[in-house]
């Protein structure tokens, strides 16, 4: 098998995983049904990761570290507008009218309410993505602070919590509900929390 191949049987693996683990949660994930999923065998599996376990980690830091990283956190971080580019991501993330989303919730939240109390190192892996989210958005609001862009006022720490937290909530309460408008009408009162903060409120 050449390393290429090597790579994609991997990454088939993972991807396989993430959605199994998304829909079923991480101890009730079956091997079989990814194995399934993939047309591969156990072999294969075992190759690249050697327990359930191993793989369960490895879906934590390469797939739902990594999306988010995508999807959120470098958007914000590598932006010159922060606070601007922060408002973007919660306007683009409110808008996700995808069924499977609000069916299924986030995958960090879900693996941190399964797993945190019961496995040390799952929870180290994903306190740790929930610390970056927080850091990134509180970066963003001091940066927007020095740029004048955002009240003095504002206790950036703190506020960066609870944008992160009510973020988290509102997939939660859009997952109970299963409800796609509810997580909108969610997502658009923390926008207009965070557009409260601006020194001249965004329109």
């Amino acid at each position: 098998m050449t390393a290429r191949q090597t790579d994609l049987t991997r990454e088939k693996l993972l991807n396989a995983a993430f959605c199994e683990i998304h829909r079923h949660g991480f101890q009730a994930a079956s091997i079989a049904n990814i194995l399934h999923d993939t047309g591969l065998t156990k072999g294969a599996l075992y190759h690249h990761f050697p327990t359930k376990h191993d793989l369960g980690l490895a879906v934590v830091d390469e797939i739902i570290r990594e999306r988010l990283e995508g999807l959120i956190f470098r958007r914000i971080r590598e932006s010159r507008e922060p606070v601007a580019a922060l408002l973007q991501v919660i306007s683009d993330i409110g808008a996700n009218r995808d069924p499977a989303f609000v069916e299924l919730g986030c995958p960090l939240n879900n693996l941190m309410q399964e797993m945190s109390p019961l496995d040390e190192s799952f929870k180290l892996r994903l306190s740790g993505i929930l610390g970056t989210f927080g850091r990134v958005v509180e970066d963003a609001l001091i940066r927007g602070q020095e740029g004048g862009v955002l009240r003095a006022d504002v206790d950036c720490r703190a506020t960066a919590l609870f944008i992160v937290s009510a973020w988290e909530g509102c997939i939660g309460v859009a997952k109970s509900l299963q409800s796609a408008e509810g997580f909108g009408l969610c997502m658009m009162q923390l926008l207009g929390y965070v557009k409260g903060l601006m020194t001249a409120p965004a329109t």
